[in-house]
């Protein structure tokens, strides 16, 4: 494939657009089309309906089907462009526009995750989208799913691969888009007390909270019960619960909360973090359906 910008251009995207405009780029899979427009219009995280009409209209293509749904709309109008000029010219400027940073100033967070979307999907053709929203060639061709995923490096796509519960991606939405593995382990264990006290109405924190929610010393019942709570067995799977929460506050909470992360005095690895959120997952799991 042509290369679809000039590496080391430093004169931006309107450059980026002049280039692409006059070379004539292979065509693309209808497949890799349609999956990049399914990030680009993503009803979380893509483009709204407006921006979209807004874009195929100064790019000049044809918005053929405005009333479909994003996806289809978006990705019908440029592969329609696509066949009428034999060339994938209309889409990767289109991608260039929608990823310019100027575009994306309320909202840096939503930006990178559509980049982190989209380059998952291009680097099946061995492309990324860099920082500044230009279309570039990737050192890197994915084969497979999970080579994309490896290759894009998103740690919050990884995570939702993964079947990570929402709870979890809820409190360190921010961090895993920063990459931020230090601060994304305390957000989301922070997020799990977070969650004792909102299914329990208490204000307590750390082990205190836990041993109010799941503890049962002194023959007391939990105040959120994980299992029917009826035999000596489903006790003591209460207290195995209590003493996951308790390691899990303890380990990953406490260290940096008292701990800048400067210092380097206290650190997880990537391996020992998605480890991590997969305990939080199944406590999380076990929360949702406690009674109280």
């Amino acid at each position: 494939m042509t290369e679809p910008c000039p590496p080391g251009d430093a004169s931006g995207l309107a450059a980026t657009l002049r280039h692409v405009a006059k070379t004539l780029l292979e065509m693309w899979l209808s497949s890799i089309v349609e999956s990049v427009c399914e990030v680009l219009a993503d009803t979380s995280t893509g483009l709204i309906g407006s921006e979209i009409g807004r874009l195929l209209a100064k790019l000049g293509v044809p918005d053929i089907d405005p009333s479909n749904t994003k996806r289809h709309r978006l990705s019908k109008a440029l592969l329609v462009q696509q066949q009428r000029h034999q060339a994938a010219n209309c889409i990767v400027r289109f991608i260039t526009e929608a990823m310019s940073p100027a575009l994306h100033f309320k909202n840096p967070t939503l930006r990178q995750n559509l980049q982190d979307g989209l380059n998952e999907r291009l680097s099946l053709m061995g492309l990324k989208v860099l920082d500044d929203g230009r279309v570039a060639k990737a050192s890197q061709t994915a084969t497979t799913v999970d080579e994309a995923i490896r290759i894009a490096g998103g740690l919050r796509t990884e995570l939702i691969r993964r079947g990570t519960h929402p709870e979890v991606l809820r409190y360190c939405e921010e961090e895993l888009v920063r990459r931020s593995i230090f601060h994304a382990v305390f957000e989301a264990t922070k997020g799990l007390a977070a969650r004792l006290r909102q299914l329990s109405g208490s204000t307590l924190d750390g082990s205190e909270l836990v041993n109010y929610c799941i503890g049962a010393k002194g023959g007391t019942v939990p105040v959120l019960q994980i299992n029917g709570y009826r035999n000596k067995s489903e006790e003591s799977e209460h207290r195995g619960f209590a003493n996951l929460l308790h390691g899990i506050f303890g380990t990953f909470r406490n260290p940096p909360a008292h701990t800048p992360r400067a210092t380097q005095e206290w650190t997880i690895t990537e391996s020992d973090a998605f480890d991590l959120f997969s305990m939080l997952s199944y406590l999380h799991r076990r929360l949702d359906k406690a009674t109280t």
